[in-house]
């Protein structure tokens, strides 16, 4: 015979207990090689990585961090000095990280989240990609049956469960600051949409659902829209000497004229919020602006971003003008200025004539200031 208190009590520690670890995740596990070193829990963000806890590491290199679960899945990672651990989580879990701070960038291992394990493969695969393109010394058909192994191994990630955060790291993925899967790409579209739909389709007000299917969505009413090709001609047909007049909408819609500039010194930008370093790259930008705008300098900045939602975010406060085509990365003044890299810029003198062609900050100061003159 139990008496009925105790059966009571046990019941209210069990109600206890459970209500404790109820909407929480646990990340814990071992970094070796990293006494005294700081481990990072961060949350990556769709525009930003944000600190989320820290820990001085001992000798043992054991951690443990607990977070509050995400409303929708997302992803975290773990950094120690130059080696980041990427994590992804959906609900309640606890996942165990063991990884030595020593080995290369993505050697790590995960237990109890598939998807991060994953992730982790994917990631390995593209660095490995992305030293081979950069020996390839510009013989890509050397590495294509590279690429299409590491989209093989992605496209049954993505087919086996678009919902994951898995496709949707897969379909982000780049190399030189470009997808590997685009939808532009009529190989490439159905698996962008796939992931696109599942996510829109369960989890419909999250932002990186409203992200991605903006992307594809911006792909497909671009394939549809006829007068891309003929916009092209047209720059083509009508070449003269001087620049080539661009005409695009800005983030509220409105067309706006590289020629409107004319009278003043124009740096002509072609890059995207979505390219490596990019913030660092705006900064710079900003500078010049703030520097010589009142002495008659101006920017028209070219998006070439894939996804119009994360440009729309990202130029809000931005002093200048910035202006995207629905056709993203395959911006046809983007071909008729010969872009081949981004970030790729010209400085435009009063004259409406392109004088340089030139990315290095340094000397496009010396050119805007003797321009200006």
């Amino acid at each position: 015979y139990v008496p009925m208190k105790k059966i009571l009590l046990s019941i209210f520690v069990i109600i206890a207990l459970i209500s404790c670890n109820s909407g929480t995740f646990k990340i814990n596990g071992t970094i070796t090689n990293a006494e005294n070193e700081i481990l990072y829990f961060e949350n990556v963000g769709l525009l930003r990585i944000a600190v989320l806890d820290s820990v001085k590491l001992k000798a043992d290199g054991h951690f443990s961090f607990k977070q509050k679960s995400p409303e929708y899945p997302d992803f975290y990672r773990l950094r120690v000095g130059k080696k980041t651990m990427d994590l992804a989580i959906d609900s309640i879990e606890s996942v165990t990280v063991t990884a030595d701070a020593q080995t290369p960038i993505c050697d790590y291992a995960i237990e109890n989240s598939p998807v991060s394990e994953q992730i982790r493969t994917l990631r390995c695969s593209a660095i490995e990609l992305q030293k081979k393109i950069n020996s390839a010394n510009g013989k890509f058909d050397s590495i294509l049956v590279d690429v299409e192994t590491h989209k093989t191994f992605a496209r049954r990630i993505i087919i086996e469960n678009p919902r994951s955060l898995a496709a949707y790291y897969a379909i982000y993925q780049t190399i030189n600051g470009a997808y590997i899967f685009s939808p532009y790409s009529k190989d490439d579209k159905k698996y962008c949409a796939a992931v696109a739909t599942s996510f829109n389709t369960f989890m419909p007000k999250y932002l990186r659902s409203k992200n991605l299917y903006s992307l594809v969505m911006d792909a497909i009413n671009s394939e549809r829209n006829e007068r891309k090709s003929q916009a092209l001609q047209q720059i083509i047909d009508n070449e003269a000497i001087g620049y080539f007049d661009i005409e695009l909408p800005d983030r509220s819609e409105t067309l706006r004229k590289l020629s409107t500039f004319e009278g003043k010194v124009i740096l002509l930008d072609f890059s995207a919020y979505q390219m490596e370093n990019s913030i660092d790259y705006i900064f710079a930008l900003r500078e010049l602006y703030n520097t010589y705008h009142a002495k008659g300098f101006e920017i028209y900045q070219v998006s070439l971003d894939n996804n119009k939602f994360l440009w729309q975010q990202a130029t809000e406060n931005i002093p200048w003008v910035s202006v995207r085509g629905e056709d993203g990365a395959n911006n046809q003044y983007a071909k008729a200025y010969n872009v081949q890299t981004i970030p790729t810029t010209y400085i435009i003198s009063r004259k409406g004539e392109i004088v340089a062609r030139e990315n290095d900050f340094a000397k496009l100061k010396k050119l805007i200031s003797e321009n200006l003159k």
